[in-house]
């Protein structure tokens, strides 16, 4: 076993820090241009005549390969140099980004999305496996894995600002042409700046176990998304398709751990420290996904804001997990780095619980206050807990460990719409069926209003639209109290956690817990 302590690694120099900023602005425009679409969406479907059904694939296309993809690619840039494949990722994004662009049917612009997805399953990985290689030192690793994330995150919350200005004043497809000169600027000074990593002794991609992993996270993602629509007729396709996905997931995993040169070292999950960070921030990413989702309705359908009044109401959510992550290597040069997650955690929960108290007549203070508490509170969880999760992998896998962390985030915020949002909306079925018995109006609570808008009687609409309004923020209230709970769990796991001696794998080595003090990303 290879002493690694005897020399600590050299500090990033100049490149390396010119080649962050080369990794993380594309990663800002991307958000950014993802974060718009919902805001697009009414536009692009009226033009291109898109059918309910189509504007559901148009919205969930590019989550379906990205999430599929993320695990492939990760492993894919281990084997042909990572450098190659984010550069690959970046033109093949820049030339679908101008096809959803100028797309003239809904099928076009399914494809063009569907495209979007497996570039962008290229760019999260790539980009994190090259931090983790050119920010060797602990300390320069978070900062720069924090600043990566700020970026992502930030985009998240201009996305909608932007998105709303543009759509005032140019047309739908513009949102999706914001990313693309930074794309191409990534493709001109990535080969100048970023270096070339790859796993020397990687053996040829297995490709059965490609397909078993789409075979996998595809009907999975797709049970899951079609459960939280709530708008099936049955719930027999998409259990079936969970059931598919499950099965083969325990088939994928089999073969992981019988052949040679498997798709994912599941050897990764030995080491505490990698397994407890995964596990936590899969759980933040579904309650911080549910609340968002609830909040978003709540702004436009409950206190009737437009989209771009909306946007900017919710831009705190993005802002306040950007600004999360970017406090987090600050705070740990005076905090243990689990005293920082714990203290984010305690925030999040103090967010939830006013979310609790939310009436329909709050205003959007309140609640963007709520969903700003929840996301500043999971941000140090998430920069942190990438940095151990890239710091527990060899560099060689670190590929691998950084798809394994987009696709924990990918899953979580999926499982967090699915079950959140159905949770949400059973309790406002059940509500508003105490006071209307149309089927319309049951569905969801944008139906309501738009057929108490309908209605010519004044007296009548006014009272749908309160009953809709208040059943809604039942659902929202009951959302966030379950995500309250989330956190409350992952508060006292961590707590538990201090008191645990740090983890011995199988081959003898020794690595520390998530929650001990991380000393590895303290130093």
């Amino acid at each position: 076993m290879t002493d690694t302590t005897s020399a600590a690694p050299p500090p990033a120099g100049r490149r390396e820090w010119v080649g962050l900023a080369c990794l993380a602005l594309p990663t800002l425009l991307v958000a950014l241009d993802i974060g718009a679409l919902f805001l697009a969406l009414p536009h692009l479907s009226t033009d291109l005549h898109a059918s309910a059904t189509q504007q559901l694939w148009i919205t969930d296309i590019y989550g379906f390969m990205l999430a599929g993809f993320l695990i492939t690619m990760g492993t894919l840039g281990d084997r042909v140099g990572r450098r190659r494949l984010l550069l690959i990722g970046a033109a093949g994004f820049t030339a679908a980004s101008v096809l959803t662009a100028f797309s003239t049917s809904p099928a076009m612009l399914i494809l063009a999305r569907g495209l979007l997805g497996v570039a962008g399953a290229t760019l999260g990985p790539s980009t994190l496996a090259l931090i983790s290689n050119m920010f060797r030192q602990p300390r320069q690793m978070g900062i720069a894995i924090s600043l990566w994330a700020g970026c992502q995150f930030g985009g998240a919350a201009l996305g909608p600002v932007i998105g709303g200005f543009m759509l005032e004043h140019f047309w739908w497809g513009s949102v999706f042409l914001l990313g693309v000169p930074f794309m191409v600027l990534l493709m001109i000074l990535g080969p100048l700046f970023l270096p070339e990593y790859r796993d020397e002794n990687a053996a040829r991609l297995d490709l059965v176990s490609v397909l078993m992993s789409l075979c996998a996270i595809l009907p999975a993602i797709y049970g899951v998304k079609q459960l939280a629509a709530g708008d099936s007729g049955t719930l027999y396709v998409p259990s079936a398709a969970i059931a598919v996905g499950l099965a083969f997931g325990i088939l994928f995993v089999r073969r992981q751990l019988s052949v040679e040169h498997p798709l994912v070292d599941l050897s990764l999950f030995r080491t505490r420290a990698f397994s407890s960070a995964l596990s936590a921030m899969m759980l933040a990413c579904a309650t911080f996904a549910g609340a968002s989702f609830m909040s978003s309705q709540y702004v436009q359908s409950v206190l009737g804001l437009t989209p771009a009044q909306a946007g900017a109401w919710q831009a705190p959510a993005g802002a306040g997990i950007a600004a999360g992550v970017l406090l987090a290597p600050v705070l740990v040069r005076r905090f243990q780095a689990a005293t920082v997650i714990r203290a984010g955690l305690l925030v999040s929960l103090l967010g939830l619980l006013l979310m609790t108290l939310l009436t329909s007549t709050s205003g959007p203070v309140l609640v963007s206050v709520g969903v700003g508490a929840v996301a500043i509170g999971v941000g140090p969880l998430f920069a942190l807990g990438t940095g151990l999760i890239l710091g527990s992998a060899p560099p060689e896998k670190a590929g691998s460990a950084a798809s394994m962390s987009e696709t924990s985030n990918v899953f979580g915020s999926t499982m967090g719409l699915a079950i959140l949002g159905s949770v949400g909306a059973a309790v406002y079925h059940g509500r508003i069926a105490e006071h209307s018995t149309d089927p319309t109006v049951r569905q969801t609570v944008a139906d309501a209003v738009a057929a108490a808008h309908a209605m010519p009687d004044a007296r009548q609409s006014a009272a749908l639209l309160q009953h809709a309004r208040v059943a809604f923020t039942d659902g929202m209230n009951t959302v966030a109290a379950i995500g309250a709970v989330v956190i409350a769990v992952l508060l006292v796991l961590t707590t538990l956690a201090l008191r645990s001696g740090p983890a011995v794998d199988e081959a003898g080595s020794s690595h520390e817990d998530l929650a001990p003090d991380m000393s590895a990303l303290e130093r």
